[in-house]
């Protein structure tokens, strides 16, 4: 699984203006809802349920919202670069300011569990959150993320 079948270029919000964790969410699960063709408001219950279980900010200002949810033929996923760390309730306490929210279908089984890992790895490298943190564009950072040029400066 490559993330390149993941994550689309017009998924990725090199800029968001969220300002709780709930707005995070609501702001990209209503973008994940229209890239999919799904209800925002079933988006946001999924990822907003799992969120109940415990807070999916894996520290280093990263967090991982996730959810399986019916309707949805494939894994999809939505970056967003927040404008201003916000409050995640993150196992290391620290304001989050990279979210990428994971949705897969019901029936997804081991992939969903592979495709989070694979999102995991990519987000603790230490060179790729540094040029996370610095690219303002779509394009660079979807090229990044899917390693479709070479490693940019930080």
């Amino acid at each position: 699984m490559d993330l390149s079948d993941l994550i689309e270029q017009d998924a990725i919000f090199p800029s968001l203006r969220s300002q709780t964790k709930k707005q995070v969410l609501q702001d990209l699960s209503e973008r994940a809802a229209a890239l999919a063709g799904l209800s925002p408001r079933d988006v946001y219950e999924t990822v907003a349920a799992r969120e109940r279980l415990g807070s999916t900010g894996i520290g280093g200002g990263i967090a991982i919202p996730h959810g399986k949810i019916a309707g949805l033929s494939r894994i999809r996923g939505v970056f967003g670069r927040l404008a201003k760390p916000v409050d995640f309730d993150s196992l290391d306490d620290q304001p989050v300011d990279l979210v990428f929210l994971l949705l897969a279908p019901e029936d997804s089984g081991a992939d969903h569990l592979k495709a989070l890992s694979k999102i995991a790895r990519l987000l603790r490298d230490p060179s790729v959150l540094g040029q996370l943190r610095a690219l303002h564009d779509a394009t660079t950072i979807h090229n990044l993320m899917t390693h479709t040029v070479p490693p940019f400066a930080a």
